[in-house]
């Protein structure tokens, strides 16, 4: 049974864009009955909440493509007018021969979407989680950018004259790094000799730079992470960088409906796998992938270091479970007691 039947007299469809907002108001049963297009900006955001209110006095919802892009701005501006706002992932588009396709369709679709769900979706907050969420989209360009640094450092070491080669080819990436960084320019060298230094060290730099600018990033994320849920710290394996992903997906208490929804999203959920007498599960490729990965850093570090998971593994193993199974264990077992944990703290709060 559809999550709102029976609760709303329309629900108010948006497809959000960069410079404009489309919505459109859906009666319970489907129907269109109005629509109307404005400005993505503060303006738009007062004109389309006076739209609704003029066509859906009492009960309504809105439901809104791209809440955590696009749709930021205007998910803020109603949630702080005591509207009810639900996300909506991009509604499926039927085949097309026709060609049809507008943004007043996509609001349409979007009202639709939300009209069949069993269970809907809360916006995720800003504030604290939105300053995780670009710390840790900015840091992970940072380390990408150093990834890429170091791999073309290698690559022009692997071409440099001999006389060079010979110096760094033995080296280690962390002291290749330094060692180039610190490369000079003699007027004796050939004209490749040089150019080929000034690229190393170039390169090198540009690693080190990003290094330097992950790790402040880091800081910033732990200051966070402290200020938040610093009981997640806590936890056997869960670092700053782990912490602050599984903050960004988790977001607020009750957005999430249960440790099973959470699993879920976080892509660890078990996935029936049997057939005939063979009995068996396996993993789940979807959900949030920066939350997968978090959980099996987790269980990765808890493998390593903790003797009760340790022991855990050796037992399943002794079943005759592989390592890929006993790890799809551990990361529903740390979901769930990781959204148990933040759902308990947030309550006591």
């Amino acid at each position: 049974m559809a999550m709102l039947a029976g609760r709303i007299d329309a629900v108010i469809g948006v497809d959000t864009h960069k410079a404009s907002h489309t919505a459109a108001v859906v009666t319970p049963t489907g129907g269109a009955t109005a629509h109307l297009t404005v400005p993505s900006d503060a303006v738009g955001a007062k004109r389309v909440l006076a739209f609704a209110r003029r066509h859906v006095p009492a009960r309504r919802v809105w439901a809104i493509e791209g809440t955590g892009s696009f749709g930021a701005g205007l998910t803020t501006y109603l949630l702080g007018q005591g509207e009810w706002v639900v996300e909506i992932d991009r509604p499926r588009r039927p085949a097309r021969r026709n060609g049809a396709k507008s943004d007043e369709l996509d609001a349409i679709r979007a009202a639709r979407e939300a009209l069949s769900r069993e269970h809907l979706a809360q916006p995720r907050r800003r504030g604290g989680r939105e300053a995780l969420r670009v710390l840790l989209a900015t840091r992970q360009g940072a380390v990408v950018e150093r990834t890429r640094a170091v791999s073309a450092l290698q690559a022009l070491v692997v071409n440099a004259p001999e006389a060079l080669r010979g110096r760094l080819r033995h080296l280690g990436t962390h002291a290749l790094v330094l060692r180039c960084a610190r490369l000079r320019i003699g007027h004796a060298q050939s004209v490749e000799h040089r150019a080929t230094i000034s690229a190393l060290r170039s390169t090198a730099r540009r690693a080190l730079a990003c290094e330097a600018e992950a790790a402040d990033l880091e800081a910033a994320l732990e200051v966070i992470v402290q200020q938040e849920r610093p009981e997640l710290l806590a936890e056997p394996g869960v670092g700053v960088i782990t912490a602050a992903a599984i903050l960004n997906a988790w977001s607020h208490a009750g957005r999430i409906r249960s440790e099973a929804a959470f699993a879920m999203l976080a892509g660890v959920a078990p996935i029936p796998a049997s057939s005939g007498q063979t009995v068996r599960h396996r993993l789940n490729r979807a959900g949030d992938r920066q939350l997968n990965r978090a959980l099996h850093t987790i269980v990765l570090s808890r493998l390593t270091h903790d003797p009760e998971t340790r022991a855990y593994a050796a037992r399943r193993r002794a079943e005759g479970r592989s390592d890929r199974e006993i790890k799809r264990c551990l990361k529903r077992f740390v979901a769930r007691r990781l959204f148990r944990l933040l759902e308990d703290s947030a309550q006591t709060a």
